[in-house]
């Protein structure tokens, strides 16, 4: 009777208990060594991650001791591992293109290619992406659209957001003012600039004059950005520069249609 109360009650419960610490043991290390700053892979792909690594870890313990514990119990699990293999088999034709978006989540995820909060082009589809998942990404485009994409079908993407951005800003004055003093001006802007405005990564520089066009002497501007700001920064500097160069008399040119009377 007490070997059967040992075999039959305390190794199962023993089973558990040993399969349970070591879960909880390999969790601790999984989430030590994610600490570790080996990669550069940020907050919210490295929790994803982890609870991939972690769900795979209790799978396979969840298996392995129920099969020990059924040996316990003297069943045959030999019948069962082969009803397993050839279920496998079937599901594996049946869900193969579910496998290949579950394969292809998890290297996108691994590899950092991008992740939630990225602005992505995928398919000449152009967005931010809201959703990304083992299986689909969602991606939203500016204007609202929203493209659903099967990660198997993932083949390319160009991120738009793992690099900075370069502000460009170009702007004409009229041949008649001193080239001196337009400099100048823009010189103490772009220091003021550097000073004042959010999402740089660098010095607004004046590069000079790039071209002497029909209507005027061309300058360029240029601000690195923190990536996608490029076009909210160019927007301030080109208020700011038509302001300054009001303040100062500096004329910009433009067209002008003169009309005469006969």
């Amino acid at each position: 009777m007490d070997k059967i109360f040992v075999k039959e009650i305390v190794a199962p419960i023993l089973i558990v208990i040993i399969f349970s610490l070591l879960y909880i043991i390999i969790k601790k290390i999984i989430k030590r060594i994610a600490k570790l700053k080996l990669t550069k892979v940020d907050a919210k792909r490295k929790k994803t991650i982890i609870s991939l690594i972690n769900n795979v870890v209790k799978y396979f313990f969840v298996i392995i001791a129920t099969l020990m514990i059924l040996n316990v119990y003297e069943i045959d699990t030999s019948g069962i591992l082969t009803s397993l293999g050839v279920v496998s088999v079937v599901a594996g034709l049946a869900f193969q293109d579910t496998l290949k978006d579950l394969l292809s989540g998890f290297f996108i995820i691994f590899e950092n290619q991008y992740s939630v909060g990225d602005t992505v082009t995928i398919d000449n589809f152009k967005g931010e992406v809201i959703s990304l998942g083992l299986k689909i990404t969602k991606i939203k485009a500016f204007t609202g659209e929203i493209k659903i994409i099967s990660n198997r079908n993932i083949e390319s993407v160009i991120n738009h957001s793992l690099s900075q951005s370069l502000a460009v800003v170009n702007f004409l004055v009229s041949y008649d003012e001193d080239l001196n003093k337009v400099e100048k001006v823009l010189i103490k802007l772009c220091e003021r600039l550097t000073n004042e405005l959010a999402y740089l990564k660098g010095d607004v520089t004046l590069v000079g004059v790039t071209d002497l066009s029909d209507y005027g002497v061309k300058y360029r501007i240029t601000v690195e950005t923190e990536s996608l700001k490029h076009y909210e920064t160019e927007r301030a500097i080109l208020k700011e520069l038509k302001l300054e160069l009001d303040k100062n008399n500096i004329v910009i040119p433009y067209n002008q249609m003169v009309i005469r009377n006969a």
